[in-house]
């Protein structure tokens, strides 16, 4: 830790404010690419989810992925095969399992407009040096590792009764 308390806070109290401000931007930036591809945010998300898998998933990976109940991740993954972004395909391995797999033309055309719409986002780095870099992807993973541990305690505190009740 460096620096005076008082700098400190107002940095800290400052990264509060640009923190909310970039995750609404980038939610509404995700709601304007789902606009435009005819999509519901999370039918996005999902998809966006799907493309970092190895291997399709089953459509239990896929409420374990979004955070959706089993019966709200068939009806996106219902959504999703309309749209033609995904297709359910038995496992080889085991007949009985129905896999989810990304349509890699249409993954490719989501991926094509999401550059065309959000640009290139590596022009926004191009004057960083490695360190800056990777304390970057350094909170990015931090920042990710908290927000699944507090979605995770959202939705737990969700399934628990109030206390004293």
């Amino acid at each position: 830790m460096t620096g005076n308390g008082s700098a400190r806070a107002r940095l800290l109290a400052e990264l509060t404010t640009v923190s909310r401000r970039y995750v609404a931007s980038y939610a509404l930036f995700n709601q304007a690419v789902a606009d435009h591809l005819g999509l519901h945010p999370t039918d996005l998300q999902c998809l966006n989810l799907l493309t970092l898998e190895r291997a399709p998933v089953t459509t239990g990976r896929v409420a374990e992925l979004t955070g959706l109940t089993t019966g709200s991740a068939t009806r996106l993954v219902d959504r999703l095969e309309r749209s033609g972004y995904v297709v359910r395909e038995r496992d080889a391995a085991d007949r009985r399992r129905v896999l989810v797999a990304a349509v890699p033309e249409k993954t490719a055309e989501f991926g094509r407009t999401w550059e065309r719409l959000g640009g290139d986002w590596s022009t926004l780095f191009e004057d960083l040096d490695d360190t800056e870099l990777a304390t970057i992807v350094s909170h990015m993973r931090r920042t990710v590792a908290f927000s699944t541990e507090r979605i995770d305690r959202l939705r737990t505190a969700r399934t628990q009764p109030p206390p004293g009740g």
